[in-house]
């Protein structure tokens, strides 16, 4: 209960200061970085008061589609999340057991997240595309790709980071690479790996957004945020309540990411003995 007061008091002291700034903003004139006033800083209420307006006439509320834009998008990045992860673990055990491959690959895994992912997207989608697969999920294959770099490099360090007295004993008990991997260096990895995916879970949502851009996906957040903008001089809150479902999806990402931690961390040999 205490945490989900601190949560209620964030939210309500961002409330608070969002409104108090436009305020200020707009009776003083701020134009720096941007002007203040109803497009640019629309009142939160408004935003919120947006998502039980209907989005045609005698139609159902824009929430009712946002649920439906939100799960199309979890699934993107469900999938991306989970394959990504799958990637990096894969080649940070890869990685941590050969030097020459840690010097050689490494640097290249590195360089790849230094290309925009706006440049990726669409050859990913149209490359992707020409061999049949599904426009979905070659978005989540792009949200994979924002997902596994974090998860290799903090996998690698975590996997170093066994304890050496510990390790010399498994192998004076002539215990293989395999069983030192998962009763010793997995185990003294996890913490982090699970900081790494806390990072990963929301990267995947970024990575299924901006898929969606290029692979004309309209059943998705990415598409609906192309829509709402071409027409937010007029109606800004459209645009925004999008952006407050697509955080939210963030955040649903993360918070599942950090309760599986404290089950399994919890429940690590080194924290049950």
């Amino acid at each position: 209960m205490r945490r989900v007061g601190l949560v209620v008091a964030g939210i309500a002291v961002f409330w608070a200061l969002w409104e108090a700034y436009r305020w200020i903003g707009e009776s003083l004139g701020i134009t720096w970085p941007f002007p203040v006033n109803e497009t640019n800083m629309p009142h939160i209420h408004d935003m919120l008061h947006a998502f039980t307006q209907p989005l045609q006439p005698g139609g159902p509320p824009l929430i009712h589609y946002e649920w439906h834009w939100a799960l199309f998008t979890m699934k993107e990045a469900l999938l991306g999340f989970v394959l990504g992860g799958l990637i990096g673990f894969g080649l940070a055990v890869l990685l941590a057991h050969s030097v020459i491959l840690r010097r050689g690959l490494l640097p290249y895994i590195v360089i790849s997240q230094t290309v925009p992912i706006l440049a990726i997207a669409p050859m990913v989608v149209v490359g992707l595309g020409t061999k049949g697969v599904t426009p979905w999920v070659s978005v989540a294959v792009i949200a994979a790709y924002l997902t596994f770099f974090p998860v290799t490099i903090n996998t690698i360090r975590g996997l170093h980071s066994a304890d050496r007295r510990a390790l010399e004993l498994m192998r004076s008990y002539a215990a293989g690479n395999w069983r030192i991997l998962w009763k010793l260096r997995f185990p003294a990895a996890l913490p982090y790996i699970f900081a790494a995916l806390k990072i990963s879970a929301t990267a995947s949502v970024v990575g299924a957004i901006i898929g969606e851009l290029p692979s004309s996906i309209q059943d998705g957040l990415g598409g609906q945020i192309i829509n709402y903008s071409q027409y937010y001089t007029t109606q800004p809150t459209g645009l925004w309540a999008t952006n407050v479902i697509a955080a939210a999806l963030g955040i649903t990402f993360f918070l599942v990411v950090l309760i599986t931690e404290k089950v399994v961390v919890r429940r690590a040999p080194e924290n049950v003995a």
